[in-house]
């Protein structure tokens, strides 16, 4: 963490004003030129400065390299840099919270009903990550979502979909961006952006993010600390040719803060209790991950038709993962508090891909064609020493700080799992009669898991393979305007059977889940909106009456969405949209779940955001946002629900000229009327059942403001 120990050196945090956030509201741009790829944004708005537009008209989750989200026949999304700096975004589980279809706060990312695999689901630039740490929001230029079975576009995965955190590039003129904020109660954080190039014929370009946060959070005695180290290297080698280097450091901690709540056997879940009192997590008790990431990407362009890209990434994640559970005993509020000792404290991926686009004409077809190969390569490590700690037990209406016990050395570990995928794809995208299209891609996948016991023997080996095919359908009557259906069957790793099952450790054979969804996109004048209708199915395992863990189910979301991104006469900018979701399991092996709608889902998730920029006072801008989520099955045979719940967020931000220099402050206020609720119910795994069928509980956080200024210097 050298180059946050030389920012120590060389700011003084006593001269940062506890005011504002950077925010100019038109979509930073990166142009063409700055990395020659076909990945970057290329929006610009003609708007006023002070007005804010978030719309992102391309995307990197096309195969393709189409660029456009019109062209793309899938659900995308994006939340993009702009946005997180006006509401002042800490990380991409923040900023997940503005899209409806990816519900719940979790790390570990889902939409349309479908929680992420730990690797195979979440990327950098296209490049496979572990998804274990929540990733601070200032090293990305945006973060998309392919909504839905993305295994036949790059690999066998969870049918969650695909969340891809695109880094930010060196900027064409220079940028020179300091940041200060402060945070509820006393935490604060020092923020340094810049980007430029080297030379004056932009053959050499740089982009520098470093963060500094530390203090106490919203409950006393607790602290959340972030420090980033992430430098962000482009060498344009030829004409043709760009090399970007990339690499960070992320240290975070949050100790004292609320721990998960879990149900004994006919519980339920309570109303929400207060988030900012003392006993529900214990002072130093929390999680401490440190990420190291480093990676590379090569682009050439062998002509107007033909490009080749090709990236490594290499990444380790190691954590000490000590978060206290609460299991609530009875009906009365009592519980026992136990520390959770970290299952795995390191994961090492090593990932790549190589994908050939090419554009040919036959006849009077026009062909996109790509060919391409992703994978990677997962070690995950074991403390010799896990289990859960007892630290006692104490109720909602009395929680108990307890004495710390003796927690084992993280440190000290094991190899226990070592997973190879990789997977080959071919596809082609076929244009004909002028508004028509059909496009088809097929990915093989080969999966090898093996895991080991603290000896270092072979315990289980899983091997497997198959085919994921996506076939679309696409009609543009008009340029900026698409209607699509695509099918989508895609494979993934089948589950081990846990620990307490008759056949524990076995693995059970790959999964496929399939999915057809109906969509339609049009962007025309300043409008970005997006609609789709879905049906998504997908193998559901789970432990028997005779404590076998086998398939013996199916679940079906059914569902509908809509998003779009807007500004209306000049001044008031839209964001935001709905989710409706059906989540129901069919064919269990019980009458008490068979039909019943999956536990933790809400059918009704909705965000909201409008900004609004004075026509008569052009530095002044006010926002309000709206988050809400119906209520929630507390468990799988839907006796018991979570409340839902409403959190109004307000801000106003300013934006001046200062000594030649400008200028932006910005308040915002979260949770503004200091709501109780539960953000998150879930599920023991991402499928099958706990011993008691019910969820686990996670609080959402209290009333929270953020005030922080910005200057370009």
């Amino acid at each position: 963490m050298w180059l946050v120990m030389r920012l120590r050196e060389k700011i003084n945090y006593k001269y940062y004003l506890p005011v504002g956030v950077l925010t100019y509201g038109a979509i930073m741009v990166v142009p063409a030129s700055a990395t020659d790829t076909p990945e970057i944004i290329t929006v610009r708005s003609q708007l006023p400065s002070e007005v804010s537009d978030y719309r992102i008209i391309s995307t990197t989750l096309d195969l393709f390299r189409g660029n456009s989200k019109i062209d793309a026949p899938y659900s995308i999304d994006a939340v993009p840099e702009s946005l997180a700096r006006n509401q002042t975004l800490l990380s991409v589980q923040e900023a997940f919270r503005f899209i409806p279809s990816v519900q719940g706060e979790n790390i570990r990312p889902q939409s349309r009903g479908m929680q992420a695999g730990v690797v195979q689901n979440t990327f950098i630039n296209g490049l496979n990550i572990a998804a274990t740490t929540d990733y601070p929001m200032e090293q990305f230029e945006r973060v998309e979502v392919l909504n839905g079975p993305s295994g036949g576009l790059f690999g066998a995965a969870s049918p969650a979909g695909t969340f891809n955190y695109v880094l930010k590039r060196p900027t064409e003129k220079p940028l020179n961006r300091v940041r200060a904020e402060y945070l509820s109660h006393d935490d604060w954080m020092g923020h340094i952006d810049l980007g430029g190039h080297f030379d004056t014929q932009h053959h050499f370009g740089y982009r520098l993010n470093l963060v500094e946060q530390d203090g106490g959070y919203y409950v006393k005695n607790s602290q959340l600390k972030r420090e980033l180290s992430s430098l962000d290297l482009d060498f344009h080698l030829t004409a043709k040719t760009t090399l970007e280097v990339d690499t960070s450091a992320y240290h975070y901690i949050d100790k004292g803060l609320p721990g998960t709540f879990s149900l004994a056997k006919d519980v339920i879940f309570p109303s929400a209790p207060s988030p900012s009192r003392r006993g529900y997590g214990q002072p130093y008790a929390g999680d401490n991950n440190l990420t190291v990431l480093t990676q590379g990407r090569i682009t050439h362009r062998f002509n107007s038709d033909w490009t080749v890209i090709a990236g490594i990434l290499h990444e380790t994640n190691d954590r000490a993962s000590t978060a206290v559970t609460n299991t609530l005993l009875d009906n009365s509020g009592h519980y026992h508090t136990t520390a959770a000792n970290t299952t795995y404290s390191l994961d090492a991926v090593l990932s790549n891909n190589v994908y050939l686009n090419g554009h040919v004409k036959t006849g009077f077809l026009t062909h996109d064609v790509v060919v391409g190969t992703a994978g990677f390569s997962w070690d995950r490590y074991t403390p010799y020493k896990t289990g859960a700690i007892s630290l006692g037990t104490a109720s909602l209406s009395n929680p108990v700080e307890f004495a710390e016990p003796d927690f084992p050395d993280f440190g000290n570990r094991y190899r226990s799992v070592h997973t190879f995928q990789q997977a080959l794809t071919f596809g082609d995208k076929i244009s004909f009669a002028r508004h028509w299209s059909v496009q088809a891609v097929a990915t093989q996948t080969w999966i090898d898991t093996k895991n080991y016991n603290k000896t270092s023997a072979r315990t289980a080996h899983y091997k497997a393979d198959g085919i994921g095919p996506t076939v679309s359908l696409v009609y543009q009557p008009v340029k900026n305007m698409s209607a699509y259906f695509t099918y989508a069957n895609s494979l993934q790793q089948g589950d081990n059977a846990p620990a307490g099952a008759a056949n524990a450790g076995e693995s059970l054979a790959p999964y496929r889940s399939q999915q057809w969804e109906l969509g339609y996109k049009v962007q025309f004048g300043r409008v970005d909106l997006r609609t789709a209708l879905y049906q998504l199915e997908r193998p559901y395992p789970y432990i028997d009456a005779n404590n076998v863990f086998a398939v013996q189910g199916n679940q079906k979301n059914r569902g509908f969405e809509v998003m779009a991104s807007t500004v209306i006469a000049r001044s008031l900018t839209l964001f935001g949209g709905i989710a409706v979701l059906d989540p129901r399991l069919h064919n269990t092996a019980s009458a008490s779940t068979n039909g019943r709608k999956v536990l933790g889902l809400a059918p009704v998730t909705l965000n909201a955001l409008a900004e609004y920029n004075f026509p008569f006072f052009r530095p002044l801008t006010l926002t309000a946002d709206v988050n809400f989520s119906a209520r929630r099955p507390g468990n799988y045979t839907n006796t018991m629900y979570a409340a839902g719940y409403l959190i109004g967020n307000v801000g106003v931000r300013y934006t001046r000229p200062v000594w030649g220099r400008n200028m932006t402050w910005v308040l915002n206020v979260r949770n503004v009327c200091n709501a109780h609720y539960w953000a998150n119910i879930t599920p023991s795994s991402q499928s099958g059942y706990n011993s008691t069928g019910s969820g686990t509980g996670t609080l959402g956080t209290p009333r929270m403001v953020r005030l922080s200024v910005q200057m370009d210097l």
